[in-house]
């Protein structure tokens, strides 16, 4: 990197610090904003309140760490302004590669010990893949083809703790803060974005929220498309069915309003329903180019009416499309989706709407490895979400600087070089330097060399490593 490009990119990061600040309320978290964000762009092992404390101020640590400390986990500073500060100077630059296309719901999990953080309990983690002791973050994104931002962000609070007046207080969780679904809570953020006035895009959900007959509807309401993963069991209407009318009136009582079913009149499960398609209901589509091939499998789609509950319903719901995805070497299909996009949209483009979900995946890949989303260390709600939001914002400037790189010009960053920790730094309570390794017991082990090139993480220039891992890393193929 150049030093007229180093200079130019800490400018920019400088003045976007700056615009960041503006929203926190007091001059005074102008220094802490700057240095936590800093920190957390700078490739160190580990990214929670002392290590960037040491990074970041070398010299004096103890009030480094007494400062970025309380600025993360007391100060009250609004998560809501600070992200929506993020998005209005980041959108624009991610619309140079094209507008928004898609709202993304998801979650993720934090694997987690004891029983004291905010929020942590024994339920399904994403990143082991089962049920464990963990927390666990819903998220909404916006992403086009090149980029995506999480732009809303909030811990799911399970209802042990929600019914828990003690272990709330303890963790000093808003008094307005009660039980909700994911959902739920999935639903409370895209209202929050769409009274924002954010850019409308289509909502992709995977069957975790898909299934959702309520959040679907809600989505329907606000008048946007989405695409949502369901499960195997949903019940639909195949094409052309759909619920009896109601009853003929009796001559007495109220007269019927609710559509009926019968024994021969039943809705199918979409299992059923893909499973006795024709073979000429499948064609092989392929959605983008993956790490060493284009990605391409077998889907079909066919016009349906969603059928839960229906029969509490006076008037049938809308016809929509239902997707199946069915690759060659599996024994049955694999993945189900219900939309709301036009009933003119191309295949190809259904197909590849549905398959931009990746974009998160892709998210939260970068936001724990590379900007320490995992790694906070305190207990309490303001912490926990504070910590994501100052993560996001790190993680923004890096999506507005790939933005701004041509595709065959090289990142450059604010140069981190004079940040390094000193070889004798240990946190506390860290363990003896001497030890024996046991790689064996680390679930995720953070490493202690940069993976671009071997050297010292902190001598080298953020991006710079960034733009190699965005190359070399594995595209996931969801």
């Amino acid at each position: 990197m150049t030093g007229l490009a180093s200079e130019r990119s800490n400018a920019r990061f400088s003045s976007y610090v700056d615009e960041l600040a503006g929203v926190l309320g007091h001059a005074d978290r102008v220094m802490p904003l700057r240095a936590y964000c800093l920190g957390l762009m700078v490739a160190s092992a580990r990214k929670s309140v002392e290590p960037l404390a040491a990074l970041t101020a070398p010299e004096r640590v103890a009030a480094q760490h007494q400062s970025l400390l309380h600025f993360v986990g007391n100060a009250p500073w609004s998560d809501e302004r600070l992200l929506l500060k993020v998005r209005e100077l980041v959108q624009p630059a991610m619309e140079r590669g094209g507008p928004i296309e898609a709202w993304i719901v998801d979650d993720t999990g934090f694997p987690k010990k004891g029983r004291h953080s905010v929020g942590v309990a024994r339920q399904y983690c994403g990143q082991l893949g089962k049920q464990d002791n963990c927390q666990v973050a819903v998220s909404l994104s916006i992403a086009n083809r090149d980029a995506s931002l999480p732009i809303g962000y909030r811990l799911y609070l399970p209802e042990e703790w929600a019914t828990d007046a003690e272990r709330c207080r303890k963790a000093e969780i808003p008094e307005d803060i009660v039980f909700k679904t994911k959902p739920q809570i999935a639903l409370d953020l895209i209202r929050q974005a769409h009274a924002q006035g954010v850019t409308p895009g289509t909502v992709l959900m995977d069957a975790g929220y898909g299934s959702s007959t309520e959040l679907r509807s809600a989505v329907g309401d606000l008048a946007m498309a989405y695409v949502a993963g369901i499960m195997p069991n949903t019940s639909v209407w195949p094409p052309g069915a759909m619920p009896l009318p109601a009853a003929a009136w009796s001559g007495r009582g109220g007269r019927p309003k609710r559509l009926r079913r019968d024994r021969q009149h039943q809705p199918v499960a979409v299992r059923m329903l893909a499973k006795n398609l024709p073979a000429a209901a499948w064609q092989t589509i392929t959605w983008r180019q993956g790490t060493n091939d284009l990605l391409t499998s077998r889907f079909a789609r066919l016009r349906v009416r969603a059928a839960h509950r229906d029969e509490r319903r006076t008037t049938a719901r809308p016809t929509e499309w239902l997707m199946i995805e069915w690759p060659a070497e599996e024994a049955e299909p694999t993945k189900y989706w219900l939309s709301t996009l036009p009933e003119s949209i191309p295949f190809d483009r259904l197909v590849d709407a549905a398959k931009l979900r990746w974009r998160i995946e892709r998210d939260y890949q970068e936001l724990k490895q590379e900007f320490g989303l995992a790694h906070f260390e305190g207990r309490r709600w303001r912490g926990f979400h504070h910590h994501a939001s100052l993560c996001i914002a790190a993680y923004g400037f890096l999506v507005a600087e790939r933005a701004a790189i041509p595709p065959s010009g090289q990142a450059s960053a604010p140069n981190p070089s004079q940040l390094a920790l000193s070889k004798s730094y240990r946190p506390r309570g860290a363990a003896d330097a001497a030890r024996a390794p046991r790689p064996g017991l680390d679930r995720d082990p953070a490493p202690t060399v940069d993976r671009c090139s071997g050297n010292n993480p902190a001598e080298m220039p953020l991006l710079q490593c960034q733009s190699r891992i965005q190359k070399n890393s594995r595209f996931l193929t969801q």
